[in-house]
């Protein structure tokens, strides 16, 4: 279906939905929602409404749907994919003012909330509850957007991804209908999970209006480790020898050399430059703690670690980690005269090693820039690759690294992506790893959204 542009009367009747300071075709507002963080190339949608109640929700989806209108969620534009790039113009719901945590329920260790709460503000309020909502992403996610994309991040290896502490959904479906699904057990047997088809959809069969997440309790002690390696491909070894030991990591991290030097000439951390694992481990005592420091640097020693240090304080702690969250954006205040392509992929923990040594030699052979750096423990690589600006023949080789390199990751029996999402980026890829299933995925998305209306142009391959 095509997707005509906003008519006169169709500004007027949405803008007559909302407040009039919440509906706005302004240029520096459409400019402003017309990419997130990716590499991808912008488009500005023709008018962005913020939504306070899933009524407005409701009667704007019935209206797009009525007339073809394409309408893209927003939560705070912090993909990496592209996810919520207006691709066919039309609406962009902006969630960030339907951000109230509509209750905190300690003794049931859930949270109800709506789409645009920021993950980090919900712990915030948590703190004195003793409990945390766990998916750690790094930048300013809402809830909302980390649901649509199933956000992980560097807790993941212990702790699992957005869809493993989601409960409950409320869903407005393209007609305008509200829809609720799960229920307040963490355990159920009843009928179709429909939650885990709407997480990680990405805005495609339905706008989340609200949810009811899983919280867990703080852990009492931690302790954060720093080992350095003579290459990635030793440090991989390691990280799969650290699983193998049932250690349980709250954080596995690997960084290459480059992604060292730029955080210490960013923070003056003074880390050696090498190949290096972040490590954090959680536990009830700090004896506990100490036993399996112990293991850790054995394990590590014996895969060749150059240099084990431990017993980090909560503030170095801190640091280091809040060095590896802003990694991304290091990258692009170091090249300002670069566009960044951000690879996201993961493979099974037993081919990590190998997948990150063809990382490596595939990025130093075709003589580009790159950072490479991982959540290890659950095998998903992130590499940045850096190509100049207005240089097509040096972004068709970035293109063809990308696409080598997602390939192998298929080839290992991973996936195109680990956490990132599909968005633009990674449609070509998607008959390849779901062969004869993405045609019922197809059927799924037409079932939900027969106008196609809902985030279009993202997850399925181009016609």
């Amino acid at each position: 279906m095509t997707h005509p542009p906003l008519s006169s009367t169709d500004l007027a009747a949405l803008s007559a939905m909302v407040d009039a300071d919440r509906f706005s075709t302004g240029d520096s507002v459409l400019d402003l929602h017309a990419r997130d963080q990716s590499h991808h190339r912008p488009h500005r949608p023709e008018a962005v409404i913020w939504p306070v109640k899933t009524s407005e929700v409701a009667a704007i989806a019935a209206y797009a749907n009525a007339h073809g209108i394409a309408v893209t969620g927003w939560g705070s534009g912090s993909s990496l994919e592209g996810n919520p790039i207006p691709v066919r113009r039309g609406i962009v719901l902006d969630f960030s003012r339907m951000n109230r945590i509509l209750s905190i329920q300690a003794e049931n260790f859930q949270a109800d909330v709506e789409p645009g709460v920021i993950y980090q503000d919900l712990n915030a309020r948590l703190r004195h509850t003793g409990l945390f909502f766990p998916p750690d992403p790094g930048a300013r996610a809402t809830i909302g957007g980390m649901i649509a994309n199933n956000a992980g991040g560097t807790t993941t290896v212990r702790y699992g991804s957005t869809k493993d502490y989601v409960l409950k959904l409320s869903v407005v479906l393209a007609n305008g209908e509200l829809i609720d699904m799960g229920c307040r057990v963490k355990k159920t047997s009843s009928a179709y999970d429909l939650i885990r088809l709407f997480v990680g959809s990405e805005g495609t069969l339905g706008i989340v209006v609200r949810a009811t997440i899983r919280l867990v309790g703080l852990p009492a002690e931690f302790s954060a480790t720093i080992a350095n390696f003579p290459s990635v491909e030793a440090a991989s070894r390691a990280v799969s020898e650290l699983i193998r030991a049932g250690l349980d990591p709250a954080a596995l991290e690997l960084l290459d050399a480059e992604c060292i030097r730029l955080i210490n000439r960013e923070k003056q951390l003074g880390l050696n430059i090498s190949p290096t694992l972040f490590m954090e481990f959680q536990g009830p005592t700090l004896n506990q703690l100490s036993e399996t420091m112990e293991m850790a640097q054995t394990i590590c020693e014996e895969t060749g670690c150059s240099e084990f240090r431990t017993g980090l304080g909560r503030q170095e702690r801190n640091r280091l980690f809040e060095a590896r969250h802003e990694l991304g954006e290091m990258v692009v205040r170091n090249h300002p005269d670069g566009r960044i392509r951000v690879m996201d992929m993961a493979v099974p923990i037993a081919t990590y090693p190998e997948m990150i040594a063809d990382a490596r030699q595939a990025l130093t052979a075709s003589g580009l820039s790159g950072y490479i750096f991982s959540h290890a423990g659950d095998g998903n690589i992130h590499i940045n690759v850096i190509g100049r600006k207005n240089n097509s023949a040096q972004w068709a080789q970035v293109d063809q690294l990308t696409d080598q390199l997602v390939q192998k990751a298929l080839d290992l029996d991973g996936t195109a992506t680990g956490e990132h999402g599909v968005g633009i980026g990674k449609r070509p890829f998607m008959k390849a790893e779901h062969g004869s299933s993405l045609a019922w995925m197809q059927r799924i998305k037409s079932l939900f959204d027969p106008n196609n209306i809902l985030n279009p142009g993202k997850i399925f391959p181009a016609p």
